[in-house]
């Protein structure tokens, strides 16, 4: 049975362009500190192999800490360390994989022809991205033989694919007589998949950047022998994002409300809060007071309606009922813009005076 750490989509030195730049820089020291927990996980579990599967770089532009760090950990991995270079990390003369004198234990694949590596109990099949796309299905040109060890792969692409980033159909992966096929690009964990008799799997990113990476991020741990393999997700993000809803309908405090939506622990969250129900407009100013220190970063969004008694006035003979007329036909022309909410609150405000400001 081979032991194997699988990560892929590290994207370090990412810009987090969404963030101040103070958080930004303490964001990309956060990704460095990502190499020292996977090495940390390699010596561990004692793994007989890394594989890295691409976009462990976020692009060609590398800050000199990183390239240290990288070297670093990389070095502290007590096992082979097999390196896809992805569309975003591509391998060229240029590129951080060419100019730098890596560990003896890492070796990169630096062709877009499939690479064989023959070892005493596996081989392995590995190539990189030459440049940002990649047209053809990266397991073109494997030939696995039928000589009773452990068929592996390790590469970047697109299962099912939609674009240009290696795509592989689910018949190309039943198809490679493969055992396991470690896969990076997919930045969502697909959980260890099955095709024919092959195996595979994306580990996800080892660490959110946005609201459109949520939840725990990690690497997988892997154990495999011919014909059998098993996957477990190890977590390894220090900070996560998450979006959450509170329906603050009829609270009369409603920031206790909220409270009790939230887990227990929220200081390593990034997390997009949003007020959903009927009632009275939150106070976001005084909600982001009380809740902001708790997480690491908190965004507010208001998506609360109007009570629907208040709608009713829209039949009044009244100035009041006229502008009510006019919102209630722009709000269920388009039910998915809070827009319109918030215009009819600041209208009837600025009215009747009925609702705070």
């Amino acid at each position: 049975m081979l032991k194997i750490i699988h990560g892929a989509d590290f994207h370090l030195d990412s810009p987090f362009s969404g963030l101040t730049p103070e958080r930004a820089a303490q964001r990309r020291g956060e990704q460095r500190d990502l190499l020292d927990r996977l090495a940390s996980l390699a010596r561990d579990k004692q793994a007989d192999l890394v594989l890295l599967a691409g976009d462990l770089l976020d692009s060609e532009h590398v800050y000199r800490e990183t390239a240290q760090a990288l070297c670093s950990a990389l070095a502290g991995i007590p096992c082979p360390v097999f390196i896809s270079p992805g569309n975003h990390d591509f391998y060229s003369p240029k590129s951080i994989w060419d100019a730098l004198d890596w560990p003896e234990n890492v070796h990169i694949f630096a062709s877009d022809t499939l690479e064989r590596i023959d070892a005493l109990e596996y081989t392995l099949w590995g190539k990189a991205f030459t440049n940002s796309h990649q047209d053809t299905c990266p397991l073109d040109g494997l030939a696995v033989p039928d000589d009773g060890k452990l068929h592996l792969a390790c590469l970047h692409g697109e299962v099912d694919p939609a674009g240009h980033y290696g795509p592989i159909t689910r018949m190309d992966i039943a198809a490679s007589g493969l055992d396991y096929l470690a896969l990076g690009h997919v930045h969502q964990g697909s959980g260890l998949q099955r095709e024919g008799a092959v195996y595979w799997a994306y580990p996800g990113c080892p660490e959110g950047r946005g609201f459109d990476e949520l939840g725990e991020k990690g690497v997988l741990y892997v154990e495999a022998e011919p014909g059998h393999v098993t996957a477990q997700f190890v977590p390894l993000a220090k900070r996560r994002y998450e979006i959450i809803s509170a329906d603050v309908t009829g609270a009369a405090d409603v920031l206790s409300t909220v409270r009790a939506a939230l887990p227990q622990s929220t200081e390593n969250l990034i997390c997009r809060l949003i007020l959903t129900g009927e009632g009275d407009t939150p106070d976001l100013s005084a909600l982001d007071r009380a809740l902001s220190p708790g997480f690491y970063g908190l965004t507010l969004v208001d998506r609360t309606h109007l009570p629907r008694d208040l709608w009713a006035r829209r039949e009044e003979d009244t100035l009041t009922g006229l502008f009510l007329r006019e919102m209630w036909d722009k709000c269920q022309a388009e039910p998915d813009t809070p827009l319109y909410q918030l215009a009819a609150r600041y209208g009837l405000a600025a009215l009747e005076g009925g609702e705070a400001l």
